[in-house]
């Protein structure tokens, strides 16, 4: 391979825009080959990546065995519906609940209520008429002083 090309992938190596077999080509370049006066400095990283892919552990490693998560999605629905169970009961609960007596005196009270707001509006209107009236009154005393 030639030198100024194995600068540049070494540039791009560093970089993390070489693809696996520029990396594969450098590294059997830093292997196998001798190398230059100004590469040799790298030569180690290859060596390492070589001893490092080669490594194998002796030790017999084993998982635990995992449970299956089943339990948990029913134990969140199970308390999902006592939460709903518990909204729905209380608003339920909340609500006043009355005698036919009860709401016959509210109807009555709504009537009434009603005919006062009625009673006031007309009375507000004369009220405002009586400004006129009083316009009138003022112009009156104006003219026959």
């Amino acid at each position: 391979m030639e030198l100024v090309n194995v600068k540049k992938l070494l540039d791009a190596y560093f970089e993390g825009a070489t693809s696996l077999e520029e990396e594969k080509a450098l590294q059997d370049f830093f292997n196998n080959e001798t190398v230059a006066d100004d590469l040799v400095q790298y030569q180690p990283i290859f060596a390492g990546l070589k001893a490092a892919k080669e490594e194998r552990s002796s030790k017999a490693f084993t998982l635990p065995e995992s449970k299956p998560k089943t339990i948990k999605t029913w134990w969140y629905s199970a308390a999902a519906i006592a939460v709903v169970a518990f909204g729905v009961g209380s608003f339920y609960f909340s609500q006043p609940h009355y005698t036919q007596e009860e709401k016959e005196a509210l109807a009555a009270f709504e009537k009434s209520k009603n005919a006062m707001m009625l009673l006031s509006e007309n009375l507000n209107k004369g009220a405002g008429q009586l400004t006129f009236v009083e316009q009138f009154t003022i112009t009156k005393d104006k003219i026959f002083e």
